[in-house]
């Protein structure tokens, strides 16, 4: 999500000890480890469907670079083809309900309910069969510029357009299928679902019924309605759904003076400005202070059935979690990798109690109730520990303010900050290479790193004003449950022609800024997608990147190349394949997105009206090699 940097978060005031060493370079070496036969099973193999399939000695890499473009288009290589798939406003396919979106936005908010949300992000492809022609796709919509969505956008404000706000955030669940060398969205499909800020969800795990959980219109503490600013995702090897809630605080309205705790997690009066609050009483903190402490969840969704409830996993922790990444040890238990967007804030990662049964969804719906969570230290000699959020566990006593393991998971913050964990640069997207066992995570970028009253730079983020980002990686010791851990960097992001020496980087090949959405693909390909703000393109660092873009990654080699430009303004975001690898399903969010970051149909005209000429619209991009090959060689 692009970010407004006059409200983005930056609430970690803790003393955690920061490291004043640079990274070392030469502990950016490639690590190589065993394929276990279980993480194999994440992944399907090839499968028949691709005109050619790379042999043995392929160069992993095989397409041309794209040049970096400024017009209202997408760019992919010569030898591919993109097509609009499923744009905001587009029917789902719920059978009897699929109501045709209305360029001029005049959709109500019960046909929003029926259609794809806004500003799509984490995507995943589940098949339908064996193949590689038919299947589901899950996606996130993060967020909504209501300047946007409503015909007269916020001129007038009313509970109609806070329900269709409401409407336009969440998931969406749709059914496509391959037709000859195009895909189509099935209509209607009975998998296809939307799931909205006002859905029933269950919550599970150790926070469930808390005192910190209960409200007034649930004094159980076991129902929220809704799930928003869902980012990044994660696909589980038992078939489920995992979407991450970002930058749930921004919806809230918080007083004027907020306590410890509120101010620890960013409430302020007015939020960002959704004005949810204004006919939504439970998005005003000031009336009901619990029903914030509800949001920040992993939320799981089982898209193949499509009567189930979601899931709020609070065994994962609560934060502003971009995604959550699932590995499995050798002896089948689920590793979730997680962090949280937001300067100077934490990587953690879950590890399950029980092992994946066979059997599906069905079979593993209380696996992430009962685990460990861990919050990560990055140690200067490229070591590092994974602090276990535990109660009773270090300073984690009720003397320190915790009463009991809910506690420490509703405030998962303050308990990372008294374990003195180490904070980042906005951790995002999380990777995992499952051959090579190492986990990748972007870093997007922290321009008060290292400046007057915030945290110094340290070995594992080693810029001050850190506008590029940078993609940190580690291998743990032995098996993905490990406690101890080796971290390298992968690349620090930036343009050899910067005029600041810290901001060029040390890419090796195409320039790039801001890493976010990471896809590893199962040839060990490693995606990177980019969100420079708009009020960064262009400009400063980004004078030759003036739009986002997608780029590939040769992990061994390092190679990187520019695979992918976006429409101006947009945000690159989200990434799925086919089993048969020669399909590519990328997000394009907020097209036309304004410097200003907040956007109206006067101004955004001038900026882009992709992808069919009119208001901009989100939508999910299907990208093919024009031969029918494999996406990448």
């Amino acid at each position: 999500m692009a970010k407004d940097h006059s409200l983005m978060e930056d609430s970690n005031r803790s003393s955690n000890p920061d490291i004043h060493r640079l990274s070392d370079p030469a502990r950016r070496t490639w690590v190589h480890g065993g394929l276990s036969a279980i993480v194999a099973g994440l992944f399907a193999p090839l499968l028949p469907g691709c005109a050619a399939t790379p042999g043995a000695g392929t160069p992993k890499i095989g397409f041309k670079s794209v040049p970096v473009t400024v017009g209202d288009t997408l760019t992919v290589p010569e030898a591919y083809v993109a097509s609009v798939l499923a744009a905001w406003g587009d029917p789902v396919g719920i059978a009897g309900d699929m109501p045709a979106f209305r360029p001029d936005a005049s959709n109500t908010a019960a046909e929003q309910a029926a259609q794809m949300g806004m500003h799509h992000d984490g995507i995943h492809f589940y098949p339908l069969g064996a193949g590689s022609d038919r299947g589901l796709l899950v996606m996130n919509h993060e967020y909504t510029d209501d300047g946007l969505l409503h015909r007269d956008g916020m001129l007038t404000w009313s509970a109609e357009k806070v329900r269709k706000s409401q409407a336009a955030h969440g998931v969406a669940v749709i059914e496509v299928a391959r037709q000859g060398a195009g895909w189509q969205v099935v209509r209607p499909s009975r998998y296809a679902r939307r799931i909205t800020a006002y859905t029933p969800m269950r919550v599970a795990g150790p926070a469930a019924g808390h005192a910190l959980m209960r409200t007034a219109a649930d004094p159980a503490g076991t129902t929220v309605l809704g799930t928003l600013n869902n980012c990044a995702s994660g696909k589980t090897p038992w078939g489920t759904y995992l979407a991450g809630e970002e930058n749930f605080y921004g919806y809230f309205h918080g007083p004027a003076e907020p306590d410890a705790h509120a101010r620890r997690w960013g409430l302020r009066p007015g939020g960002w400005g959704y004005r949810w609050h204004e006919h939504d009483e439970r998005f005003d903190a000031t009336r009901h202070p619990n029903e914030m402490n509800r949001f920040g969840w992993i939320v799981e969704i089982d898209p193949m059935d499509p009567g189930s409830h979601p899931v709020k996993r609070t065994a994962l922790g609560r934060g502003t979690h971009e995604g959550a990444t699932v590995a499995v040890t050798r002896d089948g238990r689920a590793v979730v990798y997680s962090g949280e967007d937001a300067r100077f804030e934490y990587i953690y990662k879950f590890v399950s109690r029980d092992a994946i049964r066979p059997g599906g969804g069905a079979a593993n719906r209380e696996l992430l109730d009962h685990g460990t969570l861990y919050v990560a230290r990055f140690d200067a000699d490229g070591r590092g520990r994974w602090l276990p959020l535990s109660f009773g566990s270090g300073p984690l006593t009720p003397a320190k303010g915790f009463a009991d393991q809910g506690e420490v998971l509703v405030k998962g913050r303050q308990a990372s900050d008294a374990l003195g964990a180490t904070k980042m640069d906005r951790p995002e997207w999380l990777a995992v290479d499952s051959e090579q066992r190492e986990v990748y995570c972007s870093l997007t970028n922290n321009s008060n790193r290292g400046t007057e009253g915030h945290a110094p730079v340290d070995a594992a983020n080693p810029r001050a004003a850190n506008t590029m980002g940078h993609i940190i990686r580690w291998k743990e010791d032995g098996d993905f449950d490990a406690v101890e851990f080796r971290w390298t960097h992968f690349v620090l992001a930036g343009d050899p022609a910067n005029g600041r020496p810290e901001s060029r980087g040390n890419v090796k090949g195409d320039a790039f800024g801001s890493p976010d959405g990471l896809f590893m693909d199962p040839r060990g390909v490693l995606w990177i997608q980019t969100d420079a703000s708009p009020t960064a393109m262009g400009k400063g660092d980004y004078a030759r990147l003036p739009q986002n873009m997608m780029l590939a990654a040769d992990v061994a080699t390092g190679e990187i190349r520019r695979f992918l430009v976006g429409p101006p303004g947009c945000e690159v975001t989200g990434a799925a394949m086919a089993p048969d690898l020669c399909t590519l399903f990328v997000n394009i969010q907020h097209p036309g997105e304004t410097p200003s970051e907040r956007s109206d149909p006067a101004a955004v005209s001038r900026y882009s009206s992709w992808p069919d000429g009119g208001r901009p619209r989100s939508a999910t991009v299907v990208i093919r090699r024009r031969d029918g090959g494999v996406v990448g060689t």
